[in-house]
């Protein structure tokens, strides 16, 4: 009984295998006839899809220049290096492709001793063997010769590019940098960006595994000789100018024990910059050693009081409204109390009070009560309406990146003690290109041009650089011949023999990091344009806390900028305008 149970159990258990079996072997069949089908409808009918993939896999281009960057002279500032890196493959040596074979033919050539190439050569535990980095591009075809002629399988050149600034240090915050494998950049690098990528026409081939091209009866033969190249983009800055400025600088820095500095000088007709110089600078060629601080473009992210400087744009807003006239007088009382604040003049306690003065001598002797009595003669609305005309509170649009708008509070919020600090200077926080722009409406007939670095086609240049009319010529010119007499008749060292200057110096203090307050560092500055009866050229020095001497805008930015336009007119050819008596 026992043995007809066991019987009918194996029975049972091989007609169960069997189906499965069976099962097994009809999805079998199913999946073959899938891959047939597959395969049929692959070749027959889907080909052209796995043709052009397969192309896909054979096509190459070569990688994109960037264009190159030039000053206004054609002077090269930025350009694309073209090397490569060396690579071996130890697990495709072979009988006639040995180690001690490639380093005696690549030792004379990478200027590498044989000895220690066949060492790295050798190392079969790594994959991948870094032979040489950074080879020019004549060693590399001196390479390739020998690869092709030996027919090498197991070396590999890996082209690569780098951003080199052959100036240096030159012109860095204009530049900026760029590095294409982080793909980061700063400055006109990044503002141009669009322009600087941009290939009109890039070229596509295909290539066997060994980076053999293959040329068919459409290949073009010089297209894989060519490297696409973005467009060019060419400075309006001067490299004559830009020296000068950048020399004077530095000296004035180191004289003076100065934390940094800047000098910009520009053609308020146009708006063309000529010259940018910052410090403290660096190298883009290093600029991953720079600091933050070095990098920064402060002229443009940072603000500051401006002083004195800003009474020109106190006496020039009070005139444009009506409120005074060229031949205005105005008290000066020596010194004001304002709640628990006293404001004087800065010879106060030599001098005394001037009692009624000019506008001419307002400027000459930097009269902060005038200025202040000039500001009272405007509301806090019609003030700060002639501000938002000159640009501040808002940016200057210059095509550079990381522009701060400044610090202008809404005359909601003024009280009599703001106002009164806004007229000399210290009410508001400005940039340094915001007064640059401010400035040159004085020089250009009542009109503001956008400030930029790039110099733009015809076809461009309409959208990027606004003209803005600001003030009045009549009251641009008037302005213009108060400063030029407050210059000539003291004896500030940016006085000039042969050029009508107009322009204002000023000293301010540096306030705290926490914006509460002030430090004992100062800001000194100097702003004006020359000649007077046609300007050519607006300059503006600013040197953030000297430490060595008198500091005042008249001693520490006055003989950078008296230096500077002494050399930028003779660099520039521009005719005097003052008649020898």
């Amino acid at each position: 009984m026992k043995k007809e149970k066991d019987k009918d159990k194996n029975k049972a258990r091989l007609r169960r295998c069997n189906s499965v079996t069976s099962w097994l072997d009809i999805l079998y069949i199913v999946l073959v006839v899938i891959l047939v089908c597959h395969l049929f409808i692959v070749q027959i009918f889907d080909f052209h899809r796995y043709r052009e993939r397969g192309k896909m896999q054979r096509a190459s281009h070569d990688f994109e220049l960037r264009g190159d960057i030039y000053d206004r002279n054609g002077i090269k500032l930025a350009t694309d290096r073209i090397y490569y890196n060396i690579y071996a493959r130890p697990v495709d040596y072979s009988k006639h492709e040995t180690p001690a074979k490639i380093a005696k033919l690549f030792a004379p050539v990478l200027n590498i001793s044989e000895s220690n190439l066949y060492k790295k050569l050798s190392n079969k535990d790594i994959k991948v063997i870094a032979v040489k980095k950074n080879v020019d591009r004549d060693t590399a075809q001196k390479l390739m010769k020998i690869i092709a002629k030996n027919n090498f399988r197991s070396i590999s050149l890996d082209k690569k590019e780098e951003r080199d600034y052959p100036q240096g240090i030159f012109a860095s915050h204009v530049l900026g940098f760029y590095n294409a494998e982080a793909d980061v950049s700063n400055g006109v690098e990044l503002s141009a960006k669009d322009k600087l990528q941009h290939v009109v026409k890039a070229q596509t081939y295909q290539q066997t595994r060994d980076g053999k091209i293959i040329y068919k009866f459409n290949t073009d033969p010089v297209a894989p000789t060519m490297t696409p190249k973005g467009l060019d983009v060419t400075l309006t800055i001067d490299a004559a100018i830009q020296h000068v400025c950048e020399k004077e600088l530095q000296k004035i820095i180191q004289e003076k024990e100065a934390l940094r500095g800047a000098v910009i000088v520009m053609n308020p007709k146009n708006g063309e910059i000529l010259a940018y110089a910052v410090s403290p600078t660096y190298d883009p060629n290093q600029f991953q050693k720079a600091s933050n601080t070095q990098i920064k473009n402060w002229t443009l992210t940072d603000v500051y009081p401006p002083g004195s400087t800003f009474k020109i744009i106190t006496v020039t807003s009070a005139m444009e409204l009506g409120k005074i006239n060229e031949n205005s007088i105005i008290q000066d009382q020596g010194k004001i109390k304002f709640g628990n604040y006293t404001i004087e003049n800065y010879d106060y306690k030599q001098k005394g009070a001037p009692g009624n003065i000019n506008l001419v001598y307002l400027f000459e002797h930097s009269s902060n009560i005038g200025s202040v009595n000039v500001g009272y003669l405007m509301s806090h609305k019609e003030f700060y309406g002639m501000l938002k005309k000159f640009g501040f509170g808002e940016k200057s649009g210059i095509d550079l990146p990381g522009e701060s708008s400044g610090l202008l509070a809404s005359p909601k919020y003024w009280d009599k003690g703001l106002h009164m600090t806004m007229s000399y200077g210290y009410g508001t926080s400005v940039s340094i290109m915001q007064m640059v722009s401010a400035v040159s409406a004085l020089a250009n007939n009542g009109v503001r041009v956008t400030p930029h670095v790039i110099k733009y086609s015809s076809e461009d240049v309409d959208d990027k650089v606004k003209h803005i009319q600001t003030i009045s010529p009549s009251t641009a010119k008037i302005i213009t011949r108060l400063l030029v007499k407050s210059v000539n008749n003291g004896k500030s060292v940016i006085k000039s023999d042969k050029y009508n200057i107009a322009a204002k110096t000023g000293t301010s203090r540096k306030p705290l990091e926490n914006g509460r307050g002030y430090s004992g560092a100062m800001y000194t500055s100097t702003i004006g344009y020359l000649p007077a009866n046609d300007p050519q050229v607006l300059i503006y020095v600013v040197i953030d806390s000297a430490k060595k001497g008198p500091v005042w805008g008249n001693t520490v930015a006055g003989p950078v900028f008296h230096e500077v336009s002494e050399q930028v007119a003779r660099i520039l050819d521009i005719k005097p305008d003052k008649i020898k008596k």
